[in-house]
């Protein structure tokens, strides 16, 4: 093999190993990793909160956030904030695209909204079994997030925190790290009710 090939080898391992951050991670050889990152690189447009609403991603104003407070037969979120969701309606539907998340979610930070994660949303009467994503299974059924979703829409959803680090992990419903205090639309909510499939 002639040294440029090899060379040119060992550059596409390289890049194949580095994650969208630029450093190698443990969870590069994670069997979705390749189109998490991908997912990833797709969003960057969105850090532009604006070219989100051009896209159909329409505020919900509220930041939201949790106490960590336990109610039986209830999600159990832990205490943390989600942000704003910025909800596009056209991607919400029983066969959620892995590649176009019906929300973003945002943290208001110095007067402006940095992109930190996204959301899908899959109506509870469109399937017949829970969705799943990235091998992830989706949270619920649940009813709809009083005050920002009726409580009559009933669904599944599932969270990737791909633009903020989570402690709880990639796929958690909240983020310790996401803060809402001081925002003018701070919106504390309780745990949603789970329901029967």
């Amino acid at each position: 093999m002639k040294k440029s090939s090899l060379i040119g080898l060992l550059a596409a391992a390289l890049i194949a190993g580095v994650g969208s951050s630029g450093h190698f991670s443990a969870s590069a050889e994670e069997p979705y990793q390749r189109d998490i990152d991908a997912l990833r690189q797709s969003l960057l447009k969105y850090r532009d909160v604006y070219t989100a609403v051009r896209d159909g991603y329409f505020s919900t104003v509220g930041c939201v956030h949790y106490d960590g407070m336990k109610m039986e037969g209830h999600v159990d979120y832990q205490k943390g904030g989600m942000g704003i969701h910025f909800v596009n309606t056209s991607l919400v539907g029983p066969k959620p695209d892995p590649m176009r998340p019906s929300i973003l979610m945002y943290e208001p930070r110095d007067g402006k909204l940095e992109l930190i994660g996204v959301e899908w949303i899959v109506p509870m009467n469109s399937v017949k079994e829970r969705p799943k994503l990235f091998g992830q299974d989706f949270l619920g059924p649940m009813e709809g997030h009083e005050p920002i979703i009726p409580k009559e829409f009933a669904h599944y959803d599932l969270h990737a925190w791909l633009f903020k680090e989570n402690p709880l992990g990639l796929f958690a419903a909240t983020n310790p790290e996401v803060k809402c205090e001081g925002y003018a639309f701070a919106l504390a909510e309780h745990p949603t009710k789970l329901l029967t499939p």
